[in-house]
């Protein structure tokens, strides 16, 4: 799996993008998400490298995905979507938040410390990131944005370009990017990595649904070397308009012993690879990464 997704743009067109940020701009959430059901349902048909992944993460689970299982996944990221054109635009009427562990950016937020989030492709993190942005927190992201800058530019311009900062890992040095973090955190804001995607970092070997994948070891160096906390945060989507906003202690201090590093990182990795897959198996349609996560090799064979 390692770069794999930095060689296919993200699931569906930019003009597909523009027509749903234009529903959700134009009439709002209720009868626009009436339309994604025939949106999920072309992109289902045209989408074989999306299809692909899917049938192999489903496999995964335990429970073989059909055709229109898989369409109301690409429903359920339609919608997820759509409302983050609405969270940029600061609009929250229509939706549900749930909040579970809020007390922990409270904490942070009355001591002025800055921290790391660590979240994944699953659900919406916008929801979590407006959510925390309520409560005073500026927020980075940090990651690979080279191949979806068109998608970034059209959701900044659909919501008034009121998105996260961005640090992007392919337009600096990793010195660079390293300092950024730290002026960030110094300065109590927090800093969101999702840590499912490898890049051109190194990463480590997890076992993740029953087979191996590959996960990056940068956040975790990253967290040891400034020595500021790391939280697990999702936001989780659940049919029609409820988000489940999750944050989680993950490690008040990365420790990174010399002599066993390696060993240390492999098992935060294998710690945040639990947790993802306790979510993904909570919200199964929340999974958003429609590549091959998995070398098709480790698929578990099933005898009659």
């Amino acid at each position: 799996m390692s770069g794999a997704w930095m060689k296919v743009t993200e699931v569906g067109s930019v003009n597909g993008l523009r027509f749903v940020s234009w529903l959700a701009t134009t009439f709002g959430r209720g009868l626009s998400s009436v339309l994604l059901g025939p949106i999920a349902f072309y992109y289902a048909l045209v989408g074989h490298r999306a299809r692909r992944a899917m049938g192999s993460y489903y496999r995964r689970l335990g429970t073989p995905a059909g055709f229109f299982t898989k369409v109301r996944h690409l429903r359920v990221f339609a919608q997820c979507i759509l409302d983050r054109v609405l969270l940029l635009r600061g609009d929250y009427s229509a939706l549900v938040i749930e909040r579970e562990g809020e007390e922990h950016l409270q904490r942070l937020r009355a001591s002025r410390q800055g921290a790391i989030l660590l979240g994944a492709h699953l659900g919406s993190f916008e929801a979590m990131r407006a959510s925390a942005e309520v409560r005073d927190f500026e927020i980075y992201v940090v990651g690979y944005f080279k191949n979806a800058e068109m998608v970034n530019r059209v959701l900044d311009a659909a919501g008034n370009n009121q998105g996260p900062k961005l640090i992007n890992l392919a337009d600096s040095s990793p010195l660079n990017v390293a300092l950024q973090i730290k002026e960030a955190i110094d300065a109590g804001c927090l800093v969101a990595v999702l840590a499912d995607r490898t890049g051109h970092g190194q990463d480590t070997t997890v076992n993740f649904l029953g087979a191996e994948a590959r996960l990056p070891t940068g956040p975790y160096a990253l967290a040891s070397t400034i020595g500021c906390p790391v939280f697990l945060t999702f936001g989780l989507y659940e049919s029609p308009n409820r988000y489940r906003l999750i944050c989680e202690p993950f490690a008040e201090k990365v420790e990174l012993p010399r002599s066993e590093r390696q060993k240390a990182i492999q098992g935060y990795a294998q710690r945040y690879a639990d947790r993802l897959e306790h979510y993904c198996r909570l919200a199964p349609d929340n999974w958003f990464n429609f590549f091959e996560f998995w070398s098709e090799s480790d698929v578990p064979v099933r005898h009659p």
